[in-house]
Protein backbone atom coordinates (compact mmCIF):
# COMPACT_ATOMS: atom_id res chain seq x y z
CA UNK A 1 0.00 0.00 0.00
CA UNK A 2 1.39 3.39 -0.98
CA UNK A 3 1.60 6.35 1.40
CA UNK A 4 -1.15 8.02 -0.67
CA UNK A 5 -3.44 4.99 -0.19
CA UNK A 6 -2.68 4.92 3.55
CA UNK A 7 -3.74 8.57 3.82
CA UNK A 8 -6.73 8.24 1.50
CA UNK A 9 -8.35 5.11 3.03
CA UNK A 10 -9.01 6.60 6.51
CA UNK A 11 -10.40 9.75 4.88
CA UNK A 12 -12.67 7.69 2.63
CA UNK A 13 -13.80 5.63 5.61
CA UNK A 14 -14.53 8.77 7.61
CA UNK A 15 -16.54 10.23 4.69
CA UNK A 16 -18.59 7.03 4.43
CA UNK A 17 -19.29 7.05 8.17
CA UNK A 18 -20.40 10.71 8.08
CA UNK A 19 -22.66 10.06 5.09
CA UNK A 20 -24.14 7.00 6.82
CA UNK A 21 -25.04 8.94 9.98
CA UNK A 22 -26.40 11.92 8.01
CA UNK A 23 -28.74 9.59 6.10
CA UNK A 24 -29.89 7.83 9.28
CA UNK A 25 -30.46 11.17 11.00
CA UNK A 26 -32.58 12.36 8.08
CA UNK A 27 -34.68 9.18 8.22
CA UNK A 28 -35.18 9.49 11.98
CA UNK A 29 -36.19 13.15 11.66
CA UNK A 30 -38.70 12.28 8.94
CA UNK A 31 -40.20 9.53 11.10
CA UNK A 32 -40.33 11.89 14.09
CA UNK A 33 -42.15 14.64 12.20
CA UNK A 34 -44.52 12.14 10.54
CA UNK A 35 -45.38 10.66 13.95
CA UNK A 36 -45.81 14.14 15.45
CA UNK A 37 -48.15 15.18 12.61
CA UNK A 38 -50.16 11.97 12.99
CA UNK A 39 -50.44 12.48 16.75
CA UNK A 40 -51.66 16.05 16.21
CA UNK A 41 -54.25 14.82 13.71
CA UNK A 42 -55.43 12.12 16.11
CA UNK A 43 -55.82 14.79 18.77
CA UNK A 44 -57.99 16.81 16.37
CA UNK A 45 -60.09 13.73 15.58
CA UNK A 46 -60.52 12.99 19.30
CA UNK A 47 -61.73 16.55 19.90
CA UNK A 48 -64.22 16.33 17.01
CA UNK A 49 -65.48 12.99 18.27
CA UNK A 50 -65.75 14.17 21.87
CA UNK A 51 -63.54 11.39 23.19
CA UNK A 52 -60.09 11.32 24.78
CA UNK A 53 -56.91 11.32 22.73
CA UNK A 54 -56.01 7.99 24.35
CA UNK A 55 -59.32 6.46 23.27
CA UNK A 56 -58.91 7.72 19.70
CA UNK A 57 -55.41 6.24 19.48
CA UNK A 58 -56.76 2.91 20.75
CA UNK A 59 -59.54 2.97 18.14
CA UNK A 60 -57.10 3.70 15.31
CA UNK A 61 -54.85 0.85 16.46
CA UNK A 62 -57.84 -1.50 16.33
CA UNK A 63 -58.83 -0.26 12.87
CA UNK A 64 -55.28 -0.89 11.59
CA UNK A 65 -55.19 -4.33 13.25
CA UNK A 66 -58.39 -5.43 11.54
CA UNK A 67 -57.65 -3.80 8.19
CA UNK A 68 -54.00 -4.62 7.43
CA UNK A 69 -53.03 -6.78 10.47
CA UNK A 70 -49.33 -5.90 10.22
CA UNK A 71 -49.92 -2.18 9.71
CA UNK A 72 -47.99 -2.31 6.45
CA UNK A 73 -48.49 0.55 3.99
CA UNK A 74 -48.16 -1.89 1.08
CA UNK A 75 -50.81 -4.45 2.06
CA UNK A 76 -53.09 -5.25 -0.87
CA UNK A 77 -56.42 -7.08 -0.85
CA UNK A 78 -56.51 -9.05 -4.10
CA UNK A 79 -60.27 -9.57 -3.88
CA UNK A 80 -61.46 -6.01 -3.22
CA UNK A 81 -58.51 -3.97 -4.48
CA UNK A 82 -58.23 -2.16 -1.14
CA UNK A 83 -54.70 -1.01 -0.43
CA UNK A 84 -52.39 0.02 2.37
CA UNK A 85 -52.34 0.38 6.13
CA UNK A 86 -56.02 1.36 6.30
CA UNK A 87 -57.22 -0.72 3.31
CA UNK A 88 -58.56 2.24 1.35
CA UNK A 89 -60.44 1.50 -1.86
CA UNK A 90 -58.96 3.09 -5.01
CA UNK A 91 -62.23 4.93 -5.76
CA UNK A 92 -62.26 6.42 -2.26
CA UNK A 93 -58.55 7.27 -2.51
CA UNK A 94 -59.17 9.09 -5.79
CA UNK A 95 -61.96 11.22 -4.30
CA UNK A 96 -59.99 12.13 -1.18
CA UNK A 97 -56.74 12.72 -3.07
CA UNK A 98 -58.59 15.31 -5.15
CA UNK A 99 -60.13 16.84 -2.03
CA UNK A 100 -56.72 17.08 -0.32
CA UNK A 101 -54.80 18.22 -3.43
CA UNK A 102 -52.73 15.04 -3.48
CA UNK A 103 -51.75 13.77 -6.95
CA UNK A 104 -53.61 10.48 -7.39
CA UNK A 105 -50.40 8.82 -8.58
CA UNK A 106 -48.91 9.54 -5.12
CA UNK A 107 -51.77 8.53 -2.85
CA UNK A 108 -50.10 5.25 -1.88
CA UNK A 109 -47.17 7.03 -0.20
CA UNK A 110 -47.29 6.39 3.56
CA UNK A 111 -47.79 10.04 4.56
CA UNK A 112 -50.55 10.49 1.98
CA UNK A 113 -52.34 7.35 3.19
CA UNK A 114 -52.29 8.84 6.70
CA UNK A 115 -53.76 12.14 5.43
CA UNK A 116 -56.51 10.39 3.46
CA UNK A 117 -57.40 8.17 6.42
CA UNK A 118 -57.59 11.19 8.75
CA UNK A 119 -59.92 12.95 6.29
CA UNK A 120 -62.12 9.84 5.99
CA UNK A 121 -62.30 9.58 9.78
CA UNK A 122 -63.26 13.26 10.08
CA UNK A 123 -66.09 12.80 7.60
CA UNK A 124 -67.24 9.62 9.34
CA UNK A 125 -67.34 11.41 12.69
CA UNK A 126 -69.47 14.18 11.16
CA UNK A 127 -71.81 11.58 9.65
CA UNK A 128 -72.23 9.78 12.98
CA UNK A 129 -72.96 13.06 14.77
CA UNK A 130 -75.41 14.16 12.08
CA UNK A 131 -77.29 10.86 12.34
CA UNK A 132 -77.19 10.88 16.16
CA UNK A 133 -75.24 7.62 16.29
CA UNK A 134 -72.98 7.16 19.32
CA UNK A 135 -69.29 7.53 18.50
CA UNK A 136 -67.38 4.44 19.59
CA UNK A 137 -64.77 2.02 18.32
CA UNK A 138 -67.57 -0.01 16.75
CA UNK A 139 -69.28 2.89 14.98
CA UNK A 140 -66.03 4.44 13.73
CA UNK A 141 -64.81 1.12 12.41
CA UNK A 142 -68.24 0.31 10.99
CA UNK A 143 -68.29 3.53 8.96
CA UNK A 144 -64.74 2.87 7.77
CA UNK A 145 -65.58 -0.68 6.74
CA UNK A 146 -69.04 -0.13 5.19
CA UNK A 147 -68.93 3.57 4.38
CA UNK A 148 -70.95 6.25 6.19
CA UNK A 149 -74.16 5.62 4.21
CA UNK A 150 -73.81 1.83 4.49
CA UNK A 151 -73.31 1.97 8.26
CA UNK A 152 -76.27 4.33 8.63
CA UNK A 153 -78.47 1.87 6.70
CA UNK A 154 -77.38 -0.95 9.02
CA UNK A 155 -77.94 0.97 12.26
CA UNK A 156 -81.22 2.55 11.16
CA UNK A 157 -82.45 -0.88 10.04
CA UNK A 158 -82.97 0.12 6.41
CA UNK A 159 -83.53 -2.41 3.65
CA UNK A 160 -80.23 -3.92 2.54
CA UNK A 161 -79.13 -3.23 -1.02
CA UNK A 162 -77.51 -6.15 -2.86
CA UNK A 163 -74.16 -4.40 -2.63
CA UNK A 164 -74.42 -3.81 1.11
CA UNK A 165 -75.57 -7.38 1.71
CA UNK A 166 -72.53 -8.62 -0.22
CA UNK A 167 -70.22 -6.33 1.78
CA UNK A 168 -71.61 -7.55 5.10
CA UNK A 169 -71.12 -11.18 4.12
CA UNK A 170 -67.57 -10.47 2.96
CA UNK A 171 -66.76 -8.92 6.33
CA UNK A 172 -67.87 -11.88 8.40
CA UNK A 173 -66.05 -15.18 9.06
CA UNK A 174 -66.82 -18.11 6.74
CA UNK A 175 -69.17 -19.73 9.24
CA UNK A 176 -71.54 -16.76 8.82
CA UNK A 177 -71.31 -16.43 5.03
CA UNK A 178 -74.61 -18.20 4.33
CA UNK A 179 -76.65 -16.75 7.17
CA UNK A 180 -80.15 -15.65 6.18
CA UNK A 181 -80.62 -12.09 4.98
CA UNK A 182 -83.08 -11.49 7.82
CA UNK A 183 -80.37 -12.18 10.42
CA UNK A 184 -77.42 -10.69 8.54
CA UNK A 185 -77.42 -7.17 10.00
CA UNK A 186 -77.90 -8.41 13.54
CA UNK A 187 -75.11 -10.98 13.16
CA UNK A 188 -72.73 -8.43 11.62
CA UNK A 189 -73.37 -5.91 14.41
CA UNK A 190 -72.96 -8.49 17.17
CA UNK A 191 -69.73 -9.82 15.66
CA UNK A 192 -68.07 -6.43 15.12
CA UNK A 193 -69.26 -4.92 18.41
CA UNK A 194 -67.51 -7.76 20.18
CA UNK A 195 -64.38 -7.44 18.00
CA UNK A 196 -64.10 -3.71 18.61
CA UNK A 197 -64.92 -3.79 22.34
Amino acid sequence: MTSLQKTFCPLLFKTHIQTFFRQRSAILLTLFFTASTAQASHSSLAKNAGISHKSMNAIIKKVVKHESTSGSYTTKNKNSGAYGRYQIMPKTAKAYAKKLNIPYSQWKKAGNQDKIFEAIMRDNILSLKRNKIKISAFSLYGTHQQGASGFKAIIKNKKLSKRLEKNLRQNLPKKYKHISKANLKKTWMKYWRKKMS
